[in-house]
């Protein structure tokens, strides 16, 4: 029961970093990555899909992106999808490729986007914590009904208090990494 909750507690903090790396990931810090465009949808004869599966996104050079359109007729919706956007980008169409330059970022952008970092490390620490008390809850429970020891309740606490810690060292670890990415020119 104490080894599941554990098991459990793992599982569920993971998922928790691999959150903040997706939303990390689609914050622009002046290189190109084709995860930038992942929450663009475009409308593909007539359902919403995100973008890369419309088209072929990769990257050019280190400034730009190549979105590759697998039709032709979806080129001016695919771009229209890239400048409606909340990234603030405009897309050069040449045939079937639409480039997209990213421009550099000034310094007030980046101040502002290492806030942006710094709360969703804050969210993903929080859910961490949730995740944690959650699992002390069930201990408690087991406690309760008599399933478990006091001193097995304490051990597991101080075991899932170790698990909290080292995914909250990761959490920040993520976010400075992503904060470095963005003081960089």
């Amino acid at each position: 029961m104490i080894q599941d909750i554990k098991k459990d507690t793992r599982i569920r903090m993971g998922k928790s970093l691999d959150s903040l790396r997706t939303e990390l990931a689609k914050i622009r810090t002046g290189r190109a990555h084709p995860s930038l465009l992942e929450h663009v949808n475009v409308d593909y004869y007539g359902s919403e899909v995100p973008i890369s599966q419309a088209a072929s996104v990769s990257i050019e050079d280190a400034r730009t992106l190549a979105v590759t359109a697998w039709d032709k007729t979806m080129v001016p919706v695919l771009e229209k999808a890239i400048m409606t956007s909340d990234l603030g980008l405009n897309p050069v169409t040449a045939g079937t490729i639409i480039r997209i330059p990213l421009p550099a970022l000034t310094e007030e952008r980046r101040v502002s986007l290492g806030k942006v970092v710094h709360n969703e490390g804050e969210h993903a620490k929080i859910a961490i914590r949730n995740i944690r008390r959650d699992a002390n809850h069930h201990l408690k429970e087991l406690l309760k009904n008599k399933d478990i020891s006091e001193d097995d309740d304490r051990r597991a606490e101080q075991e899932i208090q170790q698990i909290t810690d080292t995914h909250i060292k990761n959490a920040d670890e993520i976010v400075a990494v992503k904060e470095q990415e963005l003081l960089e020119f």
